[in-house]
């Protein structure tokens, strides 16, 4: 599996790739996290303008899964309720991972590679995504309490710090 920014071209898959990850949140009881239509269009191409998006692909070149990494204070993780950040050294955030649900391992590639970028990552994900939970605590992220999208959504946050 590698890892390589995304481009414009990738688009279409990705939209494809986003459709297959909201059908199996669905299929495994998280209906409400990612709505049809998101990420809309317009994120993903401000994403990729930005260069914080990334996918990964096969040898063949079919692409397996997508992320955004994305250095800098996320507003939404300003406040957290809970036991709060263990550090307040710079991060990089993992936004929007998903996988087209074919190979194993995707999330473990993602987060090595944000690893590899900065040794403190945060990541959020929704109270009904038991998957995504289950990959961030196996990779060794603690959780620290509940932050609020900017709609007022709650979502369950974690740290990873490398030691």
């Amino acid at each position: 599996m590698w890892i390589r920014k995304t481009e414009n071209r990738d688009l279409p898959a990705l939209m494809v790739l986003y459709d297959q990850a909201r059908a199996f949140m669905r299929a495994k009881g998280n209906p409400k996290q990612w709505p049809d239509g998101y990420p809309p269009l317009s994120l993903l191409e401000a994403d990729i303008a930005q260069g914080h998006s990334y996918v990964l692909e096969d040898e063949a070149g079919q692409l397996l899964g997508t992320f955004a990494l994305i250095g800098g204070e996320d507003p939404t993780y300003g406040q957290i309720d809970g036991l709060g950040w263990r550090s307040a050294s710079p991060y990089v955030t993992i936004h929007r991972l998903a996988s087209n649900g074919k190979a194993r391992g995707v999330a473990r590639t993602a987060f090595d590679y944000a690893q590899s970028v900065c040794p403190h990552i945060r990541i959020d994900t929704h109270a009904q995504n038991l998957p995504m939970q289950q990959a961030i605590l196996t990779y060794g992220f603690q959780e620290r309490g509940t932050i609020y999208l900017q709609d007022g959504s709650p979502r369950q946050a974690y740290d990873y710090l490398s030691e």
